[in-house]
């Protein structure tokens, strides 16, 4: 497999994480079979891409995080297994749950938490670059994966797609412009992130959902990630035919998780005929 792209190609907080990342993999590698007969062994992956394409309303999958490099502390005394059952009672159709440690206070043991409590199909959201990453993933019992198009050159994204693939799971292949778009579709993504949070800056912008959704087929489900604030947000996207939105802060600084989950939950969603 081809190596990603280099450190040095990608800006600031982004370059530690990734260099952070190529740590954990070297880590892995003493337990490849290990993970992979835990992989084989795991309970089979439950529908992530169904649930986002289920129904008339756009689907919220709902988040699970405690910091972020942007947002700092969010919510630090989380309990997963408590937030998904609140979620899952609020309506949400899937989990995403941040397993990386340093910049963001998750673990694989907070993604088994998650999907033990409820009968919700659950992301790890994490920064993958190697196989090993993607077993790992099916071992501890993820339904899906992400894939960031902007730290992976073509052949990997290609690579771990068709893995993750063939261990069953769904991938979240998530991209910030046209270009990234353009490549996920080239890999076979079937489900495109369009993430508005400009990772060179973790500034968020929604326009940027509204601008590249007309780059993505009816056939491929859209998500729109990041600086999704209030239910108007939601109905803006979903007049515009996006399947899903993937929800972090709102719901984990406000008050009262499970009602504003509620409020996000229950949006129309339109039909999307270009692309």
């Amino acid at each position: 497999m081809a190596e990603p792209q280099g450190s040095s190609a990608l800006p600031g907080i982004l370059a530690a994480i990734v260099a952070a990342k190529r740590e954990e993999v070297r880590g892995l590698r003493p337990r490849g079979r290990e993970l992979e007969a835990e992989a084989l062994a795991a309970p089979p992956p439950r529908d992530f891409a169904g649930a986002l394409r289920g129904g008339t309303h756009v689907a919220l999958i709902a988040e699970c995080k405690r910091r972020s490099p942007g947002g700092g502390e969010i919510h630090p005394g989380l309990d997963p297994a408590t937030l998904a059952r609140t979620y899952e009672a609020a309506g949400a159709m899937a989990l995403s749950v941040l397993t990386d440690a340093p910049f963001f206070g998750g673990s694989l043991a907070d993604l088994a938490a998650a999907r033990a409590a409820t009968a919700l199909p659950v992301l790890r959201k994490d920064f993958t670059l190697h196989p090993l990453q993607v077993v790992e993933a099916r071992a501890a019992g993820a339904d899906a994966v992400l894939l960031i198009v902007r730290i992976l050159d073509d052949n990997a994204l290609r690579a771990l797609h068709a893995l993750a693939m063939e261990l069953g799971m769904a991938v979240l292949v998530e991209a910030h412009d046209e270009g990234e778009v353009e490549r996920a579709l080239q890999a076979g993504a079937r489900i495109v992130g369009i993430n508005n949070r400009d990772l060179a800056t973790f500034g968020t912008d929604p326009g940027t959902t509204m601008r590249l959704i007309e780059h993505v087929g009816p056939e491929v489900i859209v998500v729109s990630e990041s600086g999704i604030r209030s239910r108007e947000d939601v109905t803006r996207l979903g007049a515009v035919g996006v399947d899903a939105v993937l929800v972090g802060e709102t719901l984990l600084r406000s008050r009262d998780p499970g009602a504003t989950a509620g409020e996000l939950a229950r949006v129309a969603r339109g039909r999307r005929a270009h692309g």
